[in-house]
């Protein structure tokens, strides 16, 4: 036989219908903390366009690996998520195939692989890193830029909405 007390406790643990307020306000809240938690994390997975080269070198050393060396070939970076993907950075950014990357530096370690790749994502991405800094110190070029686009936009646009608002009948401003 159930107690009387016991059935309390369970409706007032799994009442249907929905949870205080309270404790709503508390899920948003953690989930909230969070996801920024993971956004700042984030940033340090990431290598970003912005980034300087000790920024660049220092990610790319960090780059989570197995103890495993470099396989030969493609095929031996299945079951290997974080290879394949430094393989595939190296490759995208000397624009070689996996394939040449892998004859190149298979059987190595990743401690004379990462250095490499380093050098050439700080050679490749480094300048964009510089240029995009340079842009933003002079926000006045970039309101100048933005300003030219649109006027060149315009140009183009402007007779073909004038054509469109003829057939469609809009009455049009002198």
């Amino acid at each position: 036989m159930v107690s009387a007390t016991r059935i309390s406790r369970s409706r007032s643990r799994s009442s249907p219908g929905r949870p205080p307020a309270s404790c709503r306000c508390a899920t948003v809240r953690r989930r909230c903390r969070s996801r920024i938690r993971l956004i700042i994390r984030a940033s340090t997975w990431r290598i970003n366009l912005a980034d300087d080269a000790d920024a660049i070198a220092q990610k790319i050393r960090k780059a989570k690996t197995d103890a495993e060396p470099l396989p030969g070939e493609a095929e031996g970076l299945k079951g290997r998520p974080e290879a394949d993907n430094l393989v595939g950075i190296y490759a995208a950014l000397s624009g070689l195939t996996k394939d040449d990357v892998l004859r190149e530096f298979g059987g190595q370690q990743f401690s004379a692989f990462k250095p490499a790749l380093a050098d050439l994502a700080v050679d490749k991405l480094g300048p964009v890193g510089g240029e995009m800094r340079r842009l933003m110190a002079d926000p006045g070029h970039i309101d100048a830029i933005l300003a030219d686009g649109a006027a060149r936009a315009d140009a183009i646009a402007r007779p073909i909405l004038d054509g469109v608002k003829d057939i469609v009948g809009f009455i049009r401003r002198k």
